[in-house]
């Protein structure tokens, strides 16, 4: 992280699902480096001991990122309080293993609610504020996930993928207003989405038992074996946040790279072998067969 003398001043944040996870771990380090925090979680009280130390620059609220009420009401008061918003932190989240025909409707509308339309509407509610600042940073935390489809998480990665086609194309809508945005793609941390945050299917389809099954019993084993660090993942946020040049993307853990490069060269795979196929949907005259 960048040293105190290399800061030019204290920023105000909001970041959602403040109570466990990747959110309790940004929160207690932009706590502790000074800045002001508006800390968010469904059941806010769960936040005492971590705001009890920090009366000026630390207040938290209840937010239900499926409720536009809560949303609004949860910028208004950040307004009030610190004057300005420069940091949302989209962290509110939870996974789910299933296939993609074991889901619901009504258990897809939720999950986009929570995963993928929160972010959206919190999105939305910052940008004017931003856009008058003159300034902001958008960090949508998504996951290895949201460029890597993995077998029993359909609807998972369809979540975070849509979080970060969204994010890619606003970055180029806001960027002249000085509003930056960045993705967050974490391997496998300790946190409890192995455990507490990851839901199933109501529904179960036995033909889908070896994919789902295999899914369900790494995630188990994986739970407090991960390799990544949370308060590391919050230093290195940080570390972009402050950044004059921030990345688009912050991949993390060694985990989530490798997969990543796999999926990059796999692109690359089906690109270079599909070219003739590729360029002869074109008139002719549009042709570049340069490689």
């Amino acid at each position: 992280m960048n040293s105190d003398k290399n800061r030019v001043a204290p920023k105000a944040w909001l970041i959602t699902g403040c109570s466990t996870g990747f959110g309790r771990a940004l929160a207690e380090a932009v706590l502790k480096q000074g800045d002001s925090l508006l800390a968010t979680a469904r059941k806010p009280e769960q936040l005492h001991p971590l705001i009890e130390d920090y009366p000026k620059t630390a207040k938290a609220v209840r937010l239900d990122v499926s409720s536009s009420q809560d949303i609004q009401a949860a910028v208004d008061t950040a307004i009030a309080t610190f004057g300005r918003i420069d940091v949302l932190i989209n962290n509110a989240g939870h996974g789910l293993i299933a296939a993609l025909e074991e889901v619901s409707d009504d258990e897809i509308h939720q999950f986009f609610e929570t995963n993928f339309f929160g972010a959206l509407r919190l999105m939305r509610a910052v940008l004017p504020v931003m856009r008058q600042q003159g300034s902001g940073h958008i960090v949508n935390m998504s996951s290895t996930a949201g460029l890597v489809g993995f077998g029993g998480s359909s609807l998972y990665c369809g979540a975070k993928f849509a979080l970060e086609g969204t994010s890619e194309a606003l970055a180029k809508e806001v960027e002249s207003f000085g509003v930056k945005v960045t993705l967050i793609e974490p391997g496998a941390f300790r946190t409890d989405f192995n455990g507490r945050s990851l839901a199933a299917a109501e529904q179960s389809i036995d033909a889908y038992a070896p994919v789902i099954g295999a899914s369900l019993q790494w995630f188990k084993e994986m739970d407090g074996q991960q390799p990544g660090i949370p308060a590391k993942a919050a230093q290195a946020i940080i570390q972009a946040v402050e950044s004059p040049h921030p990345p688009m993307r912050l991949v993390l853990g060694t985990d989530a790279m490798s997969l990543i490069q796999e999926k990059l060269e796999w692109v690359k795979t089906d690109l270079d072998a599909w070219q003739q196929v590729t360029v002869s949907t074109d008139y002719p005259e549009h042709v570049n067969y340069a490689k």
